[in-house]
């Protein structure tokens, strides 16, 4: 529920909108970026991004002397289950597919990784457990269980309950229980399943101020020349996340 009240009250102000906005229209932007739009100071346009940090709304990733703001769609995807989706699914899940697919392009042209980030109460084996076990990815991760050897090098394949390969790739890092960076095919749909490999990075860390809480971040890159694959992550990885925190705090699965 606090985090909630944090998302609100950050949405509650017009120039915190304007941030998301922005970040919306063209992901990974810089602080001085994002100042060019505003018309207040730099400190101004820094304390709003750290309001909608602190809610979760959005993450931030150095690259070089950089600091790149991203939306994090974890946490507006949760508030749109708890407050939206049973009252309007059909219209607003229609409306949302048909805007990524307009503007999609586009962004990903600009900013070539997406960034999801979510704190999950427990602890970062737990968190791992729930990450590669197949009997718990089939919960919350569109019913595909994750088979590996789980090596560096090794491949994996995530099945559907028919046996089925969903997605398959390369385990490129496995490092329990902080870090795992593979490659990504998906096979289940007809526009992902030509199209190469693209990679998710997942980093795990003890949240630094809040003990027993996990801080799960997953990085989406490596998708240039795999338009399709990276629509349907954009979209996707914030249910698969959404749905590992509600399977290791509660033992219940989303459609529950």
């Amino acid at each position: 529920m606090d985090n909630e009240n944090d998302v609100f009250k950050a949405l509650a102000d017009p120039s915190r909108r304007t941030l998301l906005d922005l970040l919306h229209a063209s992901d990974g932007r810089t602080l001085t970026e994002l100042c060019a739009y505003l018309q207040m100071s730099r400190f101004g346009v820094m304390k709003h991004l750290h309001v909608l940090e602190e809610a979760g709304l959005i993450t931030t990733r150095k690259v070089g002397r950089e600091k790149l703001h991203y939306l994090n769609p974890v946490s507006i995807r949760q508030i749109y289950e708890r407050w939206v989706s049973k009252f309007a699914e059909p219209w607003v899940s229609g409306l949302t597919m048909l805007k990524a697919e307009l503007e999609s392009g586009q962004a990903t042209e600009r900013k070539p990784y997406h960034v999801n980030r979510i704190a999950i109460k427990s602890t970062p084996e737990m968190v791992w457990n729930a990450l590669t076990d197949p009997a718990m990815t089939s919960k919350y991760w569109y019913n595909g269980s994750i088979r590996a050897e789980w090596k560096a090098g090794c491949p994996y394949e995530i099945r559907n309950p028919q046996g089925e390969p969903q997605a398959i790739g390369e385990l490129l890092v496995v490092e329990p229980p902080r870090k795992l960076v593979m490659t990504w095919r998906l096979l289940s749909l007809a526009d992902t399943a030509g199209e190469k490999p693209s990679r998710l990075t997942w980093d795990i860390e003890p949240h630094a101020e809040l003990p027993g809480v996990t801080l799960v971040t997953v990085v989406h890159d490596d998708f240039e020349e795999s338009p399709h694959t990276s629509r349907v992550l954009e979209a996707g990885l914030p249910v698969v996340l959404s749905g590992m925190k509600t399977l290791i705090e509660t033992g219940s699965t989303l459609s529950d």
